[in-house]
């Protein structure tokens, strides 16, 4: 790690351990009421903290932080809104860097590799950007480009941020739950940075999908393409605000798509593509979709999709007493101790609503869910505040960290698309619905 890296993000540390130190001594007194208000503002504001300082830095620090506002049960509220910020586009790196880092990895000169291309990328992220470019063949293609040294620092800046989190009391869990937790972030981050496991990915995703004509994937140019440049044919489509301004008649079409795009990976291939922020997304006015960045992919085994299957059978059909064991399989509750059935029930009537069901555990009775007035992350909220005295009997899973990070991202995405649909008819294509009594 660069000696000034290193400085920033030890002055991070160093600050938080100040305003945790402060708020400990502060919440010795006052009300229980006023603790709760003292730690809440600590939070929002070593929230910001960690938000302004891994905004300024590429790499791993700032991918962690985009991750870590995925993730509502790791992280405290106040954390991971703050973090929120790190979704949006990082700056830029200079075309000088990005042409050095071209030419060090395909072995030739720019100008010998490329008819034409963009010095001005159209999209830039925490690990890389990317420029429009044409092949010397005419074809038009795009160039995911990894910043330099991004892999070096992956170790040392999860260290370094875990310190951080850990000081401020933000990771509530125990360290063997903790190294889980980070195992599956630092995982993943290799994952994203090796683009010939990426270009892997992309062929078996290809093939997955041949068949499905309203999803569309690129195709890799191996030529043109190492463990840190990618080069894509070039897929076309609008962005999710456009598409949101479309008739419901085709946004029923892009969320069709959407949907069977996770749920048919899951279901069907054992494999997640668990990135699903909308810059990974191109939507088209017939309905099709275009997906990106196949970096972030997690592999489940036959038995935990059975598992998740069974899951969503037991909400479906309000079976709390088998609900709760699953919780526990799942890693996500702590014990078999059972909670008040009205616990689940509460929980299951917000989560089954968006999916159209508008009874809770009456399966014919759904209708179309409107997205675009959407109140369930809210709801959400409220609920969890409401049961606060049984968190501490729940934790997060490595298990099913990704495909949280999933389920919410696609959920954000029907949200901003603005929807109306029905998705428990699509549901069936998944859920083995024949198998309920």
């Amino acid at each position: 790690m660069s000696s000034n890296r290193f400085l920033k993000l030890a002055g991070m540390t160093a600050s938080i351990a100040t305003k945790a130190t402060k708020h400990t001594l502060s919440s010795l007194v006052g009300s229980e009421e006023d603790r709760q208000k003292s730690r809440s503002e600590m939070l929002q504001s070593v929230g910001i903290q960690i938000a302004d300082t891994l905004g300024e830095m590429k790499g791993a620090v700032m991918k962690v932080g985009q991750i870590a506002s995925q993730y509502k049960d790791v992280f405290p509220p106040e954390v991971a809104k703050a973090l929120e910020k790190l979704q949006k586009d990082a700056p830029p790196m200079p075309f000088a860097v990005i042409k050095k880092q071209v030419e060090n990895e395909l072995k030739q000169p720019l100008e010998q590799l490329f008819h034409h291309f963009d010095e001005q990328p159209f999209a830039s992220a925490s690990i890389g950007q990317v420029h429009r470019a044409i092949l010397t063949t005419g074809e038009a293609v795009v160039v995911k480009v990894q910043y330099p040294e991004i892999d070096s620092n992956i170790d040392s800046d999860l260290k370094q941020v875990r310190m951080a989190l850990k000081i401020a009391g933000v990771i509530n869990m125990d360290k063997a739950l903790q190294d889980k937790i980070f195992a599956e972030i630092r995982d993943s981050l290799y994952d994203e940075l090796d683009y010939t496991k990426e270009a892997q990915n992309l062929a078996i995703f290809a093939h997955f999908h041949k068949d499905d004509d309203g999803i569309i994937i690129p195709k890799v140019f191996h030529s043109h393409s190492s463990k840190r440049v990618l080069t894509l044919s070039e897929e076309l489509g609008e962005k999710l605000e456009t598409a949101s301004t479309w008739d419901n008649a085709v946004k029923q079409k892009l969320a069709k798509n959407l949907f069977r795009f996770s749920a048919g990976q899951l279901f069907k291939l054992y494999r997640v593509h668990c990135d699903p922020h909308p810059g990974n997304f191109a939507f088209r006015a017939d309905g099709s979709l275009v997906a990106y960045d196949f970096g972030g992919i997690k592999s489940y085994s036959y038995d935990e999709v059975a598992l998740f299957e069974r899951f969503a059978i037991h909400c479906l059909t309000g079976d709390v007493t088998a609900v709760e064991q699953d919780l526990v399989t799942l890693g996500m509750k702590k014990d078999p101790e059972n909670l008040p059935a009205e616990f689940y029930d509460d929980w299951l009537q917000i989560g089954l609503k968006p999916y159209g069901f508008t009874q809770l555990f009456n399966l014919s009775q759904h209708q179309p869910y409107d997205f675009g007035k959407s109140q369930t992350h809210h709801e959400i909220i409220a609920e969890a505040k409401k049961s606060l005295k049984y968190w501490q009997k729940f934790q997060p899973s490595p298990k099913t960290m990704m495909l949280d990070r999933t389920i919410s991202g696609q959920y954000w995405n029907l949200v901003n698309l603005g929807v109306t649909i029905d998705l428990s008819i699509l549901m069936k294509e998944y859920i083995h619905l024949e198998k309920l009594p």
